[in-house]
């Protein structure tokens, strides 16, 4: 029994567990497969992700080696770890040559520190940088690029490596530069046009009203330039353009705009002007820029130019178009004036004629009502003193303006008929105050002004005799008709007749603003006025602008070898005088002598007038003297220069070497003058030492910031400038002692001199 129910138990533990190895050997078979196919797959899983990687890195190669974008890789501290071809091509630069170098090895020098802070900045911000900039290759060439640079970060978000990544776009560059310049450039001069021109006087206009300083704009019309174009024809012309064009843009500072308006015209704005004045020798520089000549191929041509100025701010408020209009018509009443010259527009005048209407009617008004009245002019021999004429000058006495200028309203009748009768009534009325003094006593030449359109008149010498005829006490010695020398180069032939008509009577012509038109040999040959009026521009401002003196020295010279005589305007001072006598030209007019007064006042001036003591009986110097004379005027030149750094007028400061200058230069025995002793020599030297120290001086105290203090020295600068003209003189006389000189010839007889400029 007991052996049946161990056998019955052991029978049920076969049985069971046959079931349950019946259940489990499947399942852990199962579970083996199952573990055998996950193994098996994540093998292929790591070996696909191994061959993307392997491919990945491939494709990366072949990216980093074929691109056409060159790439560089830093490290950090911006080392170059690796560049691929293409920086190689871009930059000329091999991969070894660069390994190991900062990215600053390709700097062009075009951005400024400014530039690369902030894209340092953005790349700390934000990881990334993109933008344009101006790199240079290794020979040199300076090229444009876009790039793109990225931070690298590891997990912890440490920057690792720096990723550039650029593209060489000069050709673009190039490209939006040329298509900007034919957008706002002319084609032919490459000035602005009319588009840029608009745009900077916008801006110049705002940063005026900010700065509290003016800008002056400028309408520029060449005289005579369609008469080139229709003569030689429009290769000519546009030859003629180019050329004045750029010399007028070389007169121009920094900063200023010259543009081309179309045709023959022009517009200049000025910048950054403390006053109105400021730029007038500017306007002069410009003028002379375009009248100078030519050479086309073999042809010599020549213009002129008329300029019109206008300022602002003014008192009521003005756009740019308002103030071209004003420049436009400020241009024209120059050209109306005789061209080759500059006119201000009055504001105040153009407000007055636009409230009241003057107009022709009302010229003629005035005609009718003798509200013209005449001042005369004394003109005199310094040299001896004598009284030998006077040059009448036409007023407006107007009853609501007062005491107008030629100025104001002689440009409003010029090429008009009512010029030729106001010009009429002027004859008639200067021949009848002759015969006045000559009851009176007194003999006294008289000079008249004329037109150019009343020359023009075909019966212009009869009707002159007809008038001289109506006075018979008047001698036809007794007056002397003045045109201005660019209304006379109109017809040059007809003028020329018109003289030589006048001259057979008796009546001889004089060229007024002698040297402001060509005064080249030919019209100077062909214009047989007996008298050439040397303009006042360049006699006021010979004392301190070498080229100006230098012009004087020239008329000087042209006239002397066509045996012309010479009267100089604007005689100032007696040191203008002393001068001029120097220069062998004796006669003159200006506020030295007299100012214009009535006639009735002519008399008691006559009776009290004498020379200065300086001038009687002053010997013209010879050609050995001028480099002294020169050098006088160079040194107050540049003492100008020097006020006018301290001012803020000029932008760079003058040399301030103290043995640079021509004066010292003599001293130290390295620009010789013949026969000179060291007495004459040191007898300069402490006031040449104290203008340079003193010079020196104010320099310091501007660069120091300490403009104020520097300006209210000026005037002792001033005081030492006006100190130099009689010691050079005396070391003039003592030059010429110990030469013993007894001769000296007349500067007339002598060639001109150019100065050699101080510095």
């Amino acid at each position: 029994m007991t052996h049946l129910k161990r056998d019955h138990v052991l029978q049920r533990f076969r049985t069971e567990a046959t079931t349950i190895l019946g259940v489990l050997v499947p399942s852990l078979l199962l579970i083996v497969l199952l573990a055998v196919a996950f193994f098996r797959r994540q093998v292929l899983i790591e070996h696909q992700r191994a061959e993307a990687q392997r491919l990945q890195q491939v494709n990366a190669a072949m990216v980093f080696s074929h691109t056409s974008e060159g790439i560089l890789i830093t490290d950090a501290a911006a080392n170059i770890l690796d560049v691929n071809n293409a920086f190689t091509l871009i930059t000329g630069f091999s991969r070894e040559e660069v390994l190991g170098k900062k990215p600053s090895l390709l700097s062009s020098g075009r951005q400024e520190a400014a530039f690369y802070a902030k894209m340092w900045q953005d790349l700390r911000l934000h990881g990334h940088w993109r933008g344009e900039i101006w790199n240079r290759r290794k020979d040199g060439e300076v090229f444009a690029e876009l790039l793109t640079i990225s931070a690298v970060a590891d997990s912890q978000g440490q920057v690792q490596q720096y990723l550039g990544l650029f593209s060489n776009i000069t050709a673009d560059k190039l490209l939006q530069d040329r298509m900007e310049n034919l957008a706002h450039f002319d084609a032919l001069t490459q000035l602005p046009n009319r588009i840029l021109m608009a745009d900077r006087l916008q801006q110049a206009l705002y940063q005026a009203q900010r700065r509290g300083l003016q800008v002056a704009v400028m309408f520029i019309d060449l005289d005579g330039f369609k008469s080139i174009n229709d003569m030689h024809g429009h290769d000519v012309g546009d030859q003629l353009l180019i050329a004045v064009a750029q010399r007028m843009r070389l007169v121009l500072r920094e900063g200023d705009t010259l543009s081309r308006q179309g045709g023959d015209e022009f517009v200049a704005v000025l910048v950054d002007l403390p006053n109105a004045a400021t730029c007038t020798p500017l306007l002069q520089r410009l003028l002379d820029a375009a009248s100078a000549p030519l050479h086309a191929g073999a042809r010599l041509v020549q213009v002129s130019a008329s300029m019109g100025v206008t300022f602002f701010p003014q008192q009521q408020e003005i756009d740019g178009d308002q103030l071209l209009r004003q420049a436009d018509h400020a241009m024209y009443q120059a050209k109306q004036s005789g061209k080759n010259r500059y006119h201000f527009f009055d504001t105040e005048h153009d407000r007055s004629v636009r409230c009241h209407h003057e107009s022709l009617e009302r010229i003629r008004q005035a005609l009718d009502e003798r509200e013209f009245i005449f001042f005369y002019q004394p003109k005199v021999n310094m040299r001896t003193g004598i009284v030998i004429g006077a040059e009448v000058l036409i007023r407006w006495k107007h009853p609501e303006l007062g005491l107008l200028a030629p100025a104001a309203f002689l440009p409003l009748i010029a090429d008009h008929p009512m010029a030729i009768e106001v010009g009429e009534w002027v004859l008639d009325t200067a021949l009848a105050q002759i015969e006045d003094w000559k009851r009176a006593g007194l003999a006294l030449p008289v000079s008249v002004n004329i037109d150019a359109i009343h020359l023009g008149q075909a019966d212009f010498v009869k009707r002159l005799q007809q008038r001289l005829a109506a006075h018979p006490a008047v001698a036809a010695g007794d007056l002397e008709l003045e045109v201005l020398e660019t209304s006379a180069l109109q017809d040059v032939a007809h003028v020329s007749d018109l003289i030589l008509a006048c001259q057979e009577i008796g009546v001889d012509f004089a060229l007024d603003d002698f040297g402001t038109g060509y005064s080249s040999l030919t019209y100077l040959k062909r214009l047989p006025a007996g008298l050439l009026k040397i303009d006042q521009s360049f006699v006021r401002n010979m004392l301190d602008d070498p080229d100006d003196l230098a012009i004087l020295n020239a008329v000087l010279g042209l006239a002397g070898a066509f045996h012309r005589q010479t009267i100089a305007e604007g005689v100032e001072t007696l040191a203008h005088g002393e001068i001029l006598l120097l220069f062998g030209c004796q006669l003159a007019q200006g506020y030295a002598i007299a100012r214009p007064m009535p006639a009735e006042d002519m008399p008691v001036w006559l009776a009290t007038w004498h020379a200065p003591s300086s001038w009687l009986n002053q010997v013209p110097i010879g050609r050995d003297d001028l480099p002294i004379l020169f050098a006088c005027v160079e040194y107050r030149a540049w003492i100008m220069q020097v006020a006018s750094f301290v001012r803020d007028e000029r932008d760079t400061a003058p040399p301030l070497c103290l043995e640079q200058c021509r004066a010292g230069q003599w001293r130290n025995g390295d620009v010789g003058l013949r026969k000179v002793s060291q007495v004459a020599l040191d007898a300069l030297g402490p006031l040449h030492n104290e203008i340079h120290e003193l010079a020196s001086a104010l320099l310091r105290l501007k660069q120091d910031g300490q403009i104020d203090a520097a300006i209210a020295q000026l005037s002792e600068l001033d005081r030492l400038r006006d100190r130099l003209l009689p010691h050079f003189l005396e070391l003039m006389q003592q030059v010429r002692s110990e030469r013993g000189a007894h001769e000296h010839p007349s500067l007339a007889s002598s060639m001109a001199i150019a100065p050699q400029y101080l510095y």
